[in-house]
């Protein structure tokens, strides 16, 4: 099969390789899926830059955890009815080697989730991390029909789908954007409110829910922390999946004298079940009609070097597709 793979790290166009692999087959419990759409996400760009320094955990890697294709062949204790179906698949590289950037990956056959009808392989290669992460966010801290979720970063590709999520589970949503452009995004995802993440955030918020907010999913951990402790309930709730600084200063008491529940979310350890779940769940938000993430650009496994850079330095609003 054709692959793209990188046996170091460091910047794309240095240590990702094109070539050929032999074809992986599925074992038991495994299915193996003919890959039309990968999709990258931040995690990849990090594992391939040794970001955290933890090097390489496997000698080649073919990176991203995210695809979408056709289940072409099944190992034992699979039922055959997967066999020919259009699928979306996660953690493909998450604890495995080889990701979804080749013709074929090999996954456990519960790490994939129909495609329904009408949905492009394109969409459903972006599903899988963010929409995961996405559901983990907005329910970790229990049922939030007829609460008030604060989601900040609300048209990144986490924050849009716990927009969608958020609101389908019957909270009211209030997103937050950098700038004006991206508010028609949060509000396409499905939020009642959006308001800008700059200094008069706190005021903005306010005006809309005086009596606080129940729960924030966070994206910039400690540049927010203040606000949303400000912002929050009495035995309000914090979701956080990402940072921009790695040692946040914590306001203690402020948020022991609110009872303040917080929660670090990191995707590749979530329990079991709960992707599954998120799985059906976005499943039943596209089957609904919602249009799921903007697709900047669909570019050739050949050129998987030029997806990363875009990936880190985009020219415009999407996600990078890299196509088969």
């Amino acid at each position: 099969m054709k692959a793209a793979w990188y046996e170091k790290q460091g910047p794309a166009s240095q240590v990702l390789t094109l070539g050929e692999m032999p074809d992986p087959h599925a074992g038991p419990g495994e299915v193996r899926i003919r890959i039309a759409a990968s999709g990258i996400n931040p995690g990849d760009i990090k594992k391939r830059q040794d970001t955290f320094g933890s090097g390489m955990a496997y000698p080649r890697v073919i990176p991203h955890s995210d695809g979408a294709g056709h289940v072409d062949e099944i190992g034992s204790n699979v039922s055959p009815e997967w066999i020919g179906r259009a699928v979306w698949c996660f953690g493909a590289q998450s604890c495995r080697p080889f990701g979804t950037a080749a013709e074929f990956t090999v996954v456990p056959v519960d790490q994939i989730a129909p495609l329904p009808e009408g949905v492009s392989m394109e969409q459903g290669a972006c599903l899988g991390i963010p929409g995961i992460t996405a559901r983990r966010a907005v329910h970790v801290a229990g049922d939030v029909n007829g609460r008030t979720v604060l989601i900040q970063g609300a048209a990144g590709s986490v924050g849009m789908c716990a927009v969608q999520l958020a609101r389908r589970a019957g909270a009211r949503v209030i997103g937050t954007v950098r700038s004006p452009s991206d508010e028609a995004i949060a509000k396409g995802a499905g939020a009642h409110s959006v308001v800008g993440s700059g200094s008069k955030l706190v005021e903005a918020v306010k005006a809309l829910a005086p009596n606080g907010v129940d729960h924030v999913v966070e994206v910039a951990f400690g540049a927010n922390l203040e606000a949303d402790v400000e912002l929050l309930n009495l035995d309000g709730s914090i979701a956080t999946y990402a940072t921009n600084t790695e040692k946040p200063a914590i306001p203690f008491w402020p948020m022991v004298f609110k009872n303040i529940r917080l929660f670090f979310l990191g995707s590749d350890d979530f329990p079991r079940e709960a992707k599954p779940r998120a799985a059906l769940d976005l499943n039943a938000a596209l089957s609904a009609g919602w249009s799921g993430f903007q697709i900047a650009e669909r570019i050739p496994l050949a050129e998987i070097a030029r997806a990363h850079e875009l990936s880190e330095h985009p020219t415009r609003p999407g996600r990078i597709v890299v196509t088969l």
